[in-house]
């Protein structure tokens, strides 16, 4: 998978050639993961710019070298943990996650791994799949049956679970520094910008440190609720009321994405709507088509699913706020 095919909001974190991931024994899943080869993976860390600007449409990706790299990275797990022959992806994705969870793995709502499927009666299936700390992948090839979406979402999910094991893939000292001094480079900044926390990159060195030990994942987790804020306009407000960038990070550093954050998130897209006529259905269908292109990249989707979601509970608010005040006869 090349550098073309990831958003320019993503920092690339390549694996460098050789590396296994884990030198423990063989030959079960529960057993260390080594698997035998390299593929630079889609990176789920956002830069500075997610602090303080929403992520754009990300550019289609090659889809033949997506599902190279995909194969590649499931018949590898196969071999090293159940033998050669075919690996049942979705089996061994649950059994994956269930792993974690008795090695300690902090999973707050269990290990249970979520599909879902997009209503269709004809091809080509859609399917999502969300991992227990709440990242989201989806199908990436033409699913010509339900069964195959379902595998293609697993394929992906697993191939990320699977690097993110990798500690190149965890937040250290070392890669907080690197990744700070890239955000000063990009954005033509000064040291003392990356020390004060009401800064854009300061803010991001205060998240990076905040969550220092966390994998890639857990940290893209967090991301993605600041990204919704963003989105959402509640970080604007939150600054007009003079809450400072540090105060807003270090609450909802701890919040996590619930129903009623979406609750009020789409209540405040209901609002709009009946600012300005037609909004809610403007943005729906440009999240719809960030999130297809995303998809169709094997990347991670929270951030837009999410996003989704929320516009149609809006809608769904909206109608009954309309119904409710239709004359009664």
């Amino acid at each position: 998978m090349d550098s073309t095919v990831l958003p320019d909001t993503l920092r690339p974190q390549r694996l460098q050639p050789g590396i296994g991931l884990g030198s423990g024994q063989t030959g079960t899943l529960r057993s260390s993961l080594r698997p035998g080869v390299t593929v630079p993976i889609p990176p789920l860390l956002p830069s500075p710019a997610s602090l303080c600007s929403s992520s754009g449409p990300p550019p289609p990706g090659n889809p033949a070298v997506l599902k190279e790299a995909v194969e590649a990275v499931v018949r590898s797990f196969a071999k090293h943990t159940q033998g050669y022959g075919r690996v049942n992806v979705v089996e061994a994705l649950q059994e994956f996650w269930q792993m974690k969870l008795t090695r300690g793995a902090d999973l707050r709502n269990g290990a249970l791994v979520v599909y879902e499927m997009v209503p269709s009666n004809s091809p080509p299936y859609v399917c999502y799949v969300s991992l227990p700390g709440g990242s989201c992948f989806g199908s990436f090839q033409f699913c010509p049956t339900k069964a195959e979406a379902r595998r293609s979402a697993a394929k992906i999910a697993l191939m990320n679970s699977v690097f993110n094991e990798h500690p190149s893939r965890r937040i250290t000292d070392d890669f907080i520094e690197k990744s700070v001094s890239e955000a000063l480079a990009s954005f033509n900044g000064n040291r003392e910008e990356a020390d004060n926390p009401n800064t854009g990159i300061g803010a991001f060195r205060f998240m990076l440190e905040s969550n220092k030990g966390k994998s890639m994942l857990e940290f893209q987790e967090l991301m993605t609720v600041f990204q919704l804020l963003h989105w959402n306009g509640s970080l604007k407000a939150m600054r007009e009321r003079q809450c400072s960038r540090q105060e807003v990070l270090a609450h909802y550093s701890h919040r996590a994405l619930d129903d009623d954050m979406r609750t009020q998130m789409a209540a405040d897209w209901v609002n709009r709507e009946q600012s300005v006529a037609s909004t809610i259905a403007q943005e729906l269908a440009a999240t719809e088509r960030e999130l297809e292109d995303a998809r169709l990249a094997g990347r991670e989707l929270r951030f837009y699913k999410e996003k989704k979601d929320i516009l149609m509970l809006a809608v769904g608010q909206l109608s009954a706020a309309n119904t409710a005040t239709l004359p009664s006869h």
